[in-house]
């Protein structure tokens, strides 16, 4: 069993030289102002994320499951649940399974205990032989991308979400 960590950007479809100087008018209904750097209207953040899984099937579901059992370390929340995974994709056939992650903000002092985590859970589920952990940094992490449930979470543990 191996794995690799990289970073690179995100397959998710966001213009990669948006215009700072756009006018961007705010959501109709939630009436946040997008950044002009990740317009989420212009690709397709807004309706991927968060993502939790819930369409997985197979072994695919086991990772999914298994990044479930990971919690951020500094909050009793999933890191699923807190937004982090923007992604899973396996192939059956090899068993090679690739986790497309972000991290709160690029300087977070966890960044080498949650990818290792990450590392060693995704690869220790039964019919993975080779785990790809991608950090990516596009679409950025913000709090809207963390679920209901781990809103919840976050609210019992005492923070305004």
């Amino acid at each position: 069993m191996s794995s690799d960590i990289q970073d690179q950007d995100s397959d998710l479809d966001i213009d990669p030289d948006p215009d700072p100087d756009a006018d961007l008018d705010p959501d109709a209904e939630t009436g946040a102002t997008p950044c002009a750097y990740t317009d989420y209207r212009a690709g397709k953040a807004a309706d991927d994320l968060p993502a939790t899984g819930a369409e997985a099937t197979g072994l695919e579901s086991a990772v999914w499951d298994a990044l479930y059992e990971i919690e951020d370390p500094e909050m009793p929340i999933s890191i699923v649940d807190l937004g982090l995974i923007y992604g899973v994709s396996v192939d059956d056939e090899d068993g090679v399974a690739t986790v497309d992650m972000t991290l709160t903000y690029s300087g977070c002092p966890a960044r080498d205990m949650l990818t290792e985590e990450v590392e060693e859970v995704v690869v220790a589920v039964d019919g993975v032989e080779e785990a790809t952990l991608r950090l990516v940094w596009s679409p950025e992490w913000t709090v809207e991308f963390v679920t209901e449930r781990g809103k919840d979470d976050l609210r019992e543990f005492g923070l305004s979400v």
